[in-house]
């Protein structure tokens, strides 16, 4: 039973850093197409690039959030959930910021 219980935890493991590894990809592959994206658009003298471009972090930071997320699975000690929370903390606290701002940019545009 042991072996079995080991296994499934193995299992969890991989499955756990294999799918919170994509999420962060998604993140950064977002927030490099829209960076490259906004600058060419900033290059143009497109007024909508920073709108678009604060739309393209915030859900970024939703899928790295979702992998800090994943990773409160694993941790095994008080001090990795503190960091883990602490990131988590941040990132939130990152993302209010942006649709505040966003909101604010769409006020201005109308």
């Amino acid at each position: 039973m042991e072996v079995f219980i080991e296994l499934l935890r193995t299992g969890l493991v991989y499955a756990v850093e294999i799918s919170s590894t994509l999420l962060e990809l998604f993140g950064v592959a977002i927030l490099l197409y829209t960076g490259i994206k906004a600058f060419l658009g900033w290059l143009r003298k497109d007024e909508e690039c920073g709108l678009s471009l604060a739309e393209s972090i915030a859900m970024a930071l939703e899928f790295l959030l979702a992998a800090e997320v994943m990773h409160t699975v694993l941790a095994d000690e008080v001090a990795d959930l503190i960091i883990l929370g602490a990131l988590v903390v941040l990132r939130a606290i990152m993302t209010v910021e942006i649709h505040w701002e966003m909101k604010e940019e769409k006020k201005n545009h109308e």
